[in-house]
């Protein structure tokens, strides 16, 4: 069974090409996974559609309501399925996590907007939090984007060449080596004599330490 992926959102159209283009839309057509995105103002109770209210206790922007959201997930949740919010207060996404997502059977997704989500909704029908990075976005329907696509790269049949995942940035723990391709010479520019070497070995090897010097200029957190 493909992994089913449901998104609440109050911005369903945003993630229409997304969800269409690239290898994330061959996957989806492949019948690797499943992707629904759903509009949260379906679940509405009111004439306006409306999904917010001021915060209790004061304070600036608004809060999204608790009724329709608990409506939408209590319609789409399936037993055993994995309740997600994003936030950027949640839990780090990471390729150990996206790749642990991965091999579920069915998640949902829920995007915050405003100045959140009442916390009744947190407490209640959400599993886990996830953030994506130390920013706040307009809205979480972004986030969520971003997670599926880290998690579908894990998915068999999705990626065209496996042996991609074991090369990548953060997969090791460091960053990505140097790419270069043809032509050899462009503009006074050589590509390293070692890459036209044929030796496998030694090219491993400077592409390794590529890494290494890469990492340690630019995210020497990774080497702790």
């Amino acid at each position: 069974m493909p992994l089913t992926i449901d998104v609440l959102t109050l911005f369903p159209r945003m993630l229409d090409g997304f969800l269409a283009e690239s290898i994330l839309g061959k996957g989806i057509g492949a019948g690797h996974l499943k992707v629904t995105v759903r509009d949260l103002r379906d679940w509405a109770t009111d004439k306006h559609r409306k999904m917010d209210d001021r915060p209790f206790g004061g304070g600036a922007g608004m809060v999204m309501l608790p009724e329709p959201v608990f409506a939408a997930m209590e319609q789409v949740q399936t037993p055993g399925c994995r309740r997600i919010y994003l936030t950027p207060d949640g839990m780090p996404l990471s390729p150990e996590l996206a790749q642990e997502l991965s091999q579920q059977q069915h998640l949902v997704l829920l995007s915050g907007h405003y100045e959140g989500i009442d916390q009744r909704i947190r407490d209640q029908i959400i599993d886990q939090e996830i953030s994506i990075g130390d920013y706040v976005l307009t809205n979480g329907t972004v986030a969520a984007a971003v997670l599926i696509d880290a998690l579908a790269r894990f998915i068999p049949g999705v990626l065209g060449e496996e042996k991609s995942l074991t090369h990548e940035s953060f997969t090791s723990k460091l960053l990505d080596f140097p790419q270069y391709t043809r032509p050899a010479e462009f503009r006074g520019m050589s590509v390293p004599e070692i890459l036209l070497s044929g030796n496998h070995a030694e090219i491993e090897k400077w592409r390794h330490a590529r890494q290494v010097e890469k990492t340690r200029q630019v995210r020497p957190d990774l080497l702790k």
